[in-house]
């Protein structure tokens, strides 16, 4: 059976700055590149949250710094795409638990899923095992040590769960700006830091290593 081609699509949202971490799609799709077999798409699509074509794409990634206060569309469309099976990856670029970003997301989550539906999930959830092994969870960033933010290292991240599988996956850690250099320069690093990303796509695909 013939794999759908993956595409890495953004989610455009009418408030905040949506537009974070330009280099991180194609750094992230390089990695997959290299260490799977799956075939894609080879640039990002941007997507308008409140366009039906979200629903076109099984993951998703939105990001900013700023407010996020969706409109009544852009949270319909939220909801019924993460009820309808879909994957939302969400980074916090201030990687910070009480930033305006953080707090305004968590609100419309709240108001889209219910105020406990945004929990923690343990550090040997599935994710951290579909394809390369993070025995301790979801492995720090730089930008949590730099002294910026809430200057604190986030051992977790939350998530929403419809019918066992993560809908919403979010984050304070800042994968974003951590993954957005030219993928040529992945040599430099004594390791690879996108492949937790690895392991978020092929989560959200329902591929397993």
């Amino acid at each position: 059976m013939r794999r759908a081609k993956f595409t890495f699509a953004r989610l455009k949202y009418n408030s905040g700055d949506w537009d974070t971490d330009q280099r991180m799609p194609s750094n992230l799709l390089n990695s997959l590149l290299e260490y799977t077999t799956i075939p894609l798409d080879e640039e990002e699509k941007i997507v308008e949250l409140s366009s039906r074509d979200v629903f076109k794409y099984p993951f998703c990634y939105l990001s900013g710094h700023k407010l996020v206060q969706f409109t009544q569309q852009e949270a319909l469309n939220f909801k019924t795409y993460v009820h309808n099976g879909g994957f939302v990856f969400v980074d916090d670029c201030n990687h910070d638990i009480d930033g305006l970003f953080a707090r305004s997301f968590e609100t419309q989550m709240g108001n889209l899923f219910g105020p406990q539906a945004l929990k923690k999930i343990p550090n040997n959830h599935g994710i951290y095992n579909a394809f390369f092994k993070f025995e301790k969870g979801p492995p720090t960033t730089s930008f949590e040590l730099n002294g910026w933010g809430d200057d604190l290292v986030h051992d977790y991240l939350k998530a929403i769960t419809i019918n066992n599988r993560i809908g919403v996956l979010y984050s304070n850690k800042d994968y974003g700006c951590e993954w957005d250099y030219d993928f040529r320069n992945k040599r430099f690093l004594a390791e690879d830091n996108t492949k937790f990303g690895v392991n978020i796509i092929l989560y959200a695909m329902g591929i397993n290593s």
